[in-house]
C-alpha cells in the first residue's frame, strides 16, 4: 500500500500565490479583452455568416475555459479557509466578469436566434460548428424563450451584487457559525461547521445527540440571517421567470438538467410508491439502536464494523483497489489524484463543510475537496468526487461547450463510482459484522436519495410557492421543512430537522437553483449503468466512457436512448433501478434477525 498521500491540495500549480496571486489576476485582465473583443465583433458585424459565428464561436469556447478555471480557484481558496478575505475579493472579480460574458453571450445567442431554420441548418455544416451543434441548437431554443438581449443583460449585470451577493452570504454566515465541542475527552474547544458536521454521524449515540443539539442550537441563532438570505435569492429568481413569461420554478433546473418533466415524475412516481421497503429498514435500524424511532441523527449513525475509524492512506488504498476491478485506467487516474495532491481531505479548523469536485479544464486537472474523519461516510465521499473527476478528465479533450453536462449526469458519473466501491467491499468482506456495516452504509445511499433528497424536493417547491405570495418566516420555513421530512420518510422519524434549510448550502446556491432531484436521478441511473456494467464485464468500460463523453451533447432522454436502450420518460426503468434497494434491504433484515 502506498503510504504518505498528501491531505492538502496543491493549488500553486495553477495560480501561484493563492488569493495574492499576480498570475490570476493577469488571467483575469486577459479575459478581460476577450470578452470586450467578443463583444466589439457582435456590436460591429451588422450580417455574420458562418465564418464570423465559427470564429466567434472559438473565442467564447476560450473564454468558458479561463473562466472555469478561474472561479474554480476562488472556490477553492474560499473552501479552504472562510476567511479569507482576499479570496472574497477575487471571488467578486470573476463574478463580476462572468456577468459581463453572461451579457456578451446573450447577445450572440440573440443572433443565433435571429436566424430562420434554414439558414440555421446550414451553418451547422459548417466543420467548427458541427461538432457543438448540440451546444448552440440548444443555446438557439433557450435564448427564444428569454426576454430581449438587453434586459437579460442586465439582468445579469444586477445579479452580481443582488442575487449571487446574497447567495454568498451563506459563506459568511458559516463562517460565523461556532459550535462547542460535544465530545467526552472534557477539553473545551470551538469547531466550524464542517468539523462539527462529522459528530453528527458519530458511532456514539450520546456524542450524537449533543452535537445534533449543538447544531440545532447555532443554526438556530444563524436563522434570522439565513431567512433573509433565502427570501432575497427567492424572490430575485421568481421576479425574473416572471418578466421572463416562465409559470414554473421547475423550467429553469429542468432545462439546465436537460430533462423533461415527465422523467422526473417518472423518477418520483418510481420511489414514492417504493418506500414501504426503506420503512422497513428504518424501522429494524431503530429496533437495533434500542428506540422506538429514529431522530434525524440516527439515520447516519454507522452500524456493525463501519464504527472503526479508517486512515486516510488505507482508504485511498482501497478506494483504488475496487476501481481496478471495473477499470485500470479509472484506478490510475485516481492514484494520480491522490498523490499529485489533487484532494484536500485534512480535518482542520475553517474549512467549509460539505464535499465537492470542481474542474480546472485549461489545465486538465480537477481539485476534490472534503473534510476526512475516517467514517465509511468518509470513504463513499471519496469515491463520489473522484468519480465527478473522472469524468471530466474523458471530456478534457473535447469542445468547452461539448463539455458543459449537466448536474444529474454528472451526479450519475459520482454515484457510479460509489457503487463500484460498496459492492466490491460488500463482496469481499468475510466477517458478518463487517458485511453488516458494509451494507448498511450502501442502503444509506437509498434512504439518502430517496427519502432525504425528496424532503429538499419538496421543501423547495412548497418553499416558492409560499414565496410567490410575500416573504417567509423563519416560524414558517421550519414547519415547511418539518412536514417535508415527514412526509418524505413516511412518519418514520421521531425529531426531525427543523433548521435544515439553515445549514445547508444547496439551497443558496444561485448558479443552480433545485440542487436536489438531479442527484436522486444521478443515483438511479447510476444504478441502471452498473447493472448493465456487471452484465457486460470488462467490455462495459469503454461504453461507459463512451456514455461519459456524450453528456454534454444529449439530453438524458437521448442519452438513456443511445447507450442504455431505455425510455427513461416511463416508470419501467425506474422502478428496476429501484427494486434494486429491496435486495439489500432485505439482506440488512435477514442479517439482524437477532
Amino acid at each position: 500500500m502506498n503510504k504518505g498521500y498528501p491531505q492538502s491540495w496543491d493549488l500553486e500549480v495553477f495560480y501561484e500565490g493563492g488569493s495574492s496571486s499576480a498570475a490570476f489576476l493577469q488571467e483575469l485582465k486577459g479575459m478581460d479583452e476577450d470578452i470586450e473583443k467578443l463583444d466589439a465583433a457582435l456590436l460591429t458585424e451588422a450580417s455574420i455568416g458562418a465564418s464570423g459565428i465559427a470564429t466567434m464561436t472559438e473565442l467564447l469556447q476560450s473564454i468558458i475555459i479561463r473562466l472555469r478555471e478561474t472561479e474554480s480557484f476562488v472556490s477553492c481558496l474560499l473552501a479552504q479557509n472562510m476567511r479569507d478575505t482576499a479570496a472574497n475579493s477575487q471571488s467578486d472579480r470573476v463574478k463580476t466578469l462572468a456577468a459581463k460574458f453572461l451579457g456578451v453571450l446573450t447577445r450572440f445567442d440573440n443572433v443565433l436566434r435571429g436566424l430562420d431554420d434554414s439558414e440555421w441548418e446550414k451553418l451547422l455544416t459548417h466543420p467548427q460548428l458541427a461538432e457543438v451543434a448540440f451546444s448552440l441548437t440548444e443555446r438557439r431554443e433557450l435564448a427564444k424563450q428569454k426576454m430581449a438581449p438587453e434586459l437579460e443583460a442586465l439582468a445579469g449585470d444586477l445579479a452580481v451584487d443582488g442575487y449571487h451577493g446574497w447567495g454568498d452570504y451563506y459563506n459568511v454566515i458559516v463562517s460565523r457559525a461556532k459550535f462547542n465541542d460535544v465530545g467526552k475527552g472534557g477539553e473545551k474547544k470551538v469547531l466550524s461547521a464542517g468539523q462539527m458536521h462529522n459528530r453528527l454521524s458519530d458511532g456514539d449515540r450520546d456524542v450524537r445527540k449533543a452535537a445534533f443539539t449543538e447544531w440545532e442550537r447555532e443554526w438556530a441563532e444563524q436563522a434570522d440571517l439565513c431567512a433573509e438570505t433565502l427570501n432575497r435569492i427567492s424572490g430575485f429568481r421568481l421576479k425574473l421567470y416572471d418578466k421572463r413569461g416562465w409559470d414554473s420554478v421547475l423550467q429553469e433546473p429542468l432545462q439546465m438538467n436537460r430533462m423533461s418533466e415527465a422523467t422526473l415524475q417518472a423518477m418520483w412516481s418510481a420511489i414514492q410508491e417504493s418506500k414501504q421497503v426503506l420503512v422497513r429498514y428504518l424501522d429494524r435500524k431503530a429496533k437495533l439502536l434500542g428506540v422506538e424511532k429514529l431522530d434525524w441523527h440516527d439515520v447516519e449513525a454507522p452500524i456493525g464494523a463501519a464504527t472503526k475509524t479508517i486512515p486516510y492512506d488505507e482508504a485511498a488504498a482501497f478506494i483504488i483497489e475496487q476501481f481496478r476491478t471495473f477499470s485500470p485506467d479509472l484506478a490510475e487516474f485516481s492514484e494520480l489524484a491522490f498523490k499529485d495532491g489533487w484532494i484536500e481531505a485534512e480535518d482542520r479548523p475553517g474549512k467549509r463543510p460539505g464535499g465537492f469536485c470542481t474542474a480546472f479544464p485549461k489545465s486538465g486537472q480537477t481539485r476534490v475537496f472534503m473534510t476526512y474523519s475516517g467514517t465509511a461516510s468518509n470513504i463513499s465521499t471519496l469515491a463520489h468526487e473522484l468519480g465527478h473527476a473522472y469524468h471530466q478528465h474523458v471530456m478534457n479533450d473535447l469542445p468547452a461547450l461539448s463539455q458543459e453536462y449537466a448536474m444529474n449526469v454528472a451526479e450519475t458519473a459520482s454515484t457510479f463510482a460509489e457503487l463500484i466501491v460498496s459492492d466490491q467491499a460488500l463482496k469481499t468482506a468475510t466477517e458478518d459484522e463487517e458485511k453488516l456495516g458494509l451494507l448498511e452504509d450502501k442502503i444509506q445511499r437509498s434512504v439518502a436519495f430517496f427519502m432525504n433528497i425528496h424532503a429538499r424536493f419538496l421543501f423547495e417547491t412548497r418553499f416558492y410557492a409560499r414565496r410567490s405570495e410575500g416573504l417567509v418566516s423563519v416560524e414558517e420555513l421550519n414547519s415547511l421543512m418539518e412536514d417535508a421530512q415527514r412526509e418524505a420518510y413516511c412518519d418514520t422519524l421521531g425529531e426531525v430537522h427543523p433548521h435544515f434549510w439553515a445549514s445547508k448550502l444547496h439551497f443558496y446556491l444561485t448558479d443552480v437553483p433545485f440542487y436536489n432531484f438531479p442527484y436522486t436521478f444521478g443515483y438511479l441511473f447510476s444504478a441502471g449503468i452498473y447493472a448493465r456494467a456487471l452484465k457486460e464485464g470488462s467490455d462495459f468500460k469503454d461504453k461507459y466512457v463512451a456514455l461519459l463523453r456524450d453528456t454534454g451533447r444529449m439530453t438524458v432522454e437521448q442519452l438513456a436512448k443511445e447507450h442504455l436502450g431505455v425510455n427513461v420518460e416511463e416508470m419501467d426503468f425506474w422502478r428496476e433501478a429501484v427494486a434494486l434497494t429491496a435486495v439489500d434491504v432485505d439482506q440488512f433484515i435477514e442479517m439482524t434477525n437477532e
